[in-house]
């Protein structure tokens, strides 16, 4: 008899049809009517419901945070598409968790809304506004936060900015959004939520509090003041690896017995570090593994420039070298050397330890995970963004080699690697496509870098003074050189032999 052949069919993910999902999979044992909003988060995509959500989710399990339910919301167009499919399943999410000795799956369901996207925000505006909202949270990537690449201040110059200073009866920004709710609620004698940003940037509440403060100020001063009085913006850090969806995840969840539109899958490691500053109240995250502190700088310090610095050391070489996943980056020989030597010589020596663990002991947590096989996390999906991710993840440790005369040598390398990255070709002759919000005038100027590398870390959008240095550019031009002329790998080996004595 063939078992398939007689399997019974994946169930549709609705509320209605929890109880005909098959035992092992996990599912709310709450009851998702009886929940009511407390948090609306912006910017739902994977890694939120991957993450934030299933802390609140956990809470709910144990019978707590019943009034701290999800509303998902967008300010983008694209955004229109997941608020379809996730209506179309009663805001219910598949979380399937890959691991080496096997995958398992749940069924979250936090959230109990997704608000219709407008180009007003009309209905995002309103909702904030309501007293029972206490968090608004943030997940909108490191490049949508208006900062100005040469200062890091808010660009107030920008058109969207702009607009939403004049108007904030119909801003076209999550930030103009937040402070047209913010004013609402001053109207009608209501405290500030708390704003909660989710994103990888080093001190990303007090980047977010300086946003929302600046828009407000644009247009209200006395708002402005308010806002700056009496909100609370805490600093995070959060991670967990949570590939894209592609047809593989929903094939696995299809053999897991559940038709899921829109499923996640994520790594078998969470790690959600908050300050402890809200001002509007907040769930007893601290009771399902969530760090509550004043000090979550040395935490962010330590995964920022360790995983998310190391995740561009080896996918931006991945790319070149035609290596699809990170996992098999860990395996290629030539690129984990590269990345252990810049980790151990020239990454580690500028973080401090956190309670409970050292740089050297995280490096060693974080290699585990990315090799896990399991996960088909994609070069291309980690060397996306680049244009934000070296300005946040690289380039603060490679200012603090610069400053303490420390070695920048595998670190420049690093950034010829993205520099030949951009050039948009691999070294087997197929095209890397179009990976960045400035991809054709990265493009433009890594080709223009061939024959005259300063050209690259003139950029000062990116670099800003770290081109004016003694050793950056000498060091960037040697490699950058060497791998046009000798191939990364030839050039990876006269590294890892001999580093800066090569030149």
């Amino acid at each position: 008899m063939d078992p398939v052949a007689n399997a019974k069919p994946p169930v549709r993910l609705r509320r209605g049809n929890l109880s005909g999902l098959p035992k092992s999979v996990r599912t709310p044992a709450y009851e998702r009517s009886e929940l009511t909003p407390g948090i609306v988060h912006i910017g739902l995509g994977n890694f939120h419901r991957a993450h934030q959500a299933w802390y609140l989710h956990q809470l709910m399990q144990q019978g707590q945070a019943h009034d701290w339910a999800i509303i998902g919301a967008g300010v983008r167009s694209y955004d229109a598409d997941m608020r379809e499919r996730l209506l179309a399943q009663d805001c219910l999410t598949t979380l399937i968790e890959l691991d080496p000795d096997g995958m398992s799956a749940e069924v979250i369901g936090p959230m109990i809304d997704y608000l219709p996207i407008q180009e007003n925000n009309a209905t995002l505006i309103r909702t904030m506004a309501d007293p029972a909202i206490r968090i608004v949270s943030l997940t909108v990537t490191e490049g949508g936060y208006f900062l100005d690449a040469n200062t890091g201040a808010f660009d107030i110059g920008h058109e969207d900015i702009r607009h939403d200073a004049t108007n904030l009866d119909r801003p076209r920004t999550a930030f103009g959004a937040i402070v047209s709710a913010l004013n609402q609620r001053r109207e009608n004698g209501l405290k500030p939520f708390t704003a909660l940003s989710c994103d990888n940037l080093q001190g990303n509440g007090a980047i977010l509090r300086n946003c929302v403060v600046a828009l407000a100020r644009l247009s209200d001063p006395e708002l402005a003041d308010w806002i700056d009085q009496n909100g609370a913006f805490p600093n995070s850090m959060v991670d967990c690896i949570v590939p894209a969806t592609t047809d593989q995840v929903i094939s696995q969840c299809l053999a897991l017995g559940i038709d899921d539109h829109a499923p996640v899958s994520h790594e078998n490691f969470r790690q959600w570090v908050i300050e402890d500053d809200f001002c509007a109240g907040r769930p007893p995250l601290e009771q399902v593994g969530v760090t509550l502190t004043h000090d979550v700088h040395s935490y962010e310090t330590m995964k920022l420039r360790i995983l998310n610095g190391g995740h561009q050391l080896l996918a931006n070489v991945g790319e070149i070298l035609n290596v699809p996943t990170i996992s098999e980056c860990m395996k290629d020989r030539d690129i984990v050397a590269f990345f252990r030597k810049v980790q151990a010589e020239e990454i580690l020596p500028h973080v401090e330890a956190v309670p409970g663990t050292t740089a050297k002991e995280y490096l060693g947590l974080v290699e585990r995970r990315f090799a896990n096989t399991a996960i088909h996390d994609t070069t291309r999906r980690v060397a996306f963004d680049g244009s934000a991710r070296h300005p946040g993840f690289l380039l603060p440790t490679l200012r603090d080699a610069l400053a303490t005369g420390a070695s920048i040598d595998g670190l420049a390398l690093a950034e010829a690697f993205w520099c030949r990255m951009c050039a948009g070709i691999r070294e087997n002759g197929s095209e890397i496509e179009p990976n960045d919000p400035q991809w054709e005038n990265l493009r433009a100027t890594a080709l223009a870098s061939k024959d005259d590398p300063k050209l690259w870390h003139q950029q000062r959008q990116y670099y800003g003074e770290i081109g004016d240095s003694t050793h950056f550019p000498a060091a960037f031009a040697f490699w950058l050189n060497a791998i046009w002329l000798n191939g990364s790998r030839a050039v990876i080996g006269e590294y890892v032999s001999n580093g800066s004595e090569s030149r």
